[in-house]
């Protein structure tokens, strides 16, 4: 009896440990590479952009963004990042408004993120991807302002 208990047991903890390790390491919806749809996105007042290309690849190291954009005054900019959805800092490069951002998970579609400039809030971003997987809509607003940015985009 105590062998079948035991047996039992064991399976159901390798079920639960699997399920847990599955669960870690699932693909972020986000990953992969997603173009701005300039027409559908709204833009408040001098933040307008004339494109932007966001790569997401996920790792061992966590989610990798690599962003390229470009302004509506046609200037261009790469942004890099590797974060995890801890709410911990990580290290932005390539950005004159911010130099790290935290992120959360809210939910397996929509992911929470504050940027930071010096340690001192600057902005926030909701990031959600849609159930079919096929757009990526991005909410930005700035830290003193109440205008709210809507980017979308279209996975690629």
């Amino acid at each position: 009896m105590n062998s079948i208990l035991s047996s039992v047991f064991l399976g159901a903890l390798i079920t639960v440990g699997s399920a847990a390790i599955a669960a870690d390491s699932a693909t972020d919806p986000v990953v992969g590479t997603w173009t701005l749809d300039v027409a559908k996105s709204k833009f408040s007042e001098g933040h307008a952009l004339k494109s932007q290309t966001r790569m997401y690849s996920q790792s061992a190291d966590g989610i990798t963004l690599n962003m390229k954009t470009v302004g509506a005054d046609g200037k261009e900019t790469t942004t890099q990042t590797t974060y995890h959805l801890d709410g911990k800092d990580y290290p932005i490069t390539g950005s004159p408004q911010y130099d790290t951002l935290s992120a959360k998970q809210i939910n397996p579609h929509t992911a929470s993120f504050t940027l930071k400039k010096g340690g001192k809030t600057v902005g926030t971003t909701r990031r959600t991807v849609s159930k079919d997987g096929k757009t990526l809509t991005a909410t930005d607003k700035m830290a003193g302002s109440t205008a709210v940015d809507t980017e979308v985009f279209d996975k690629q």
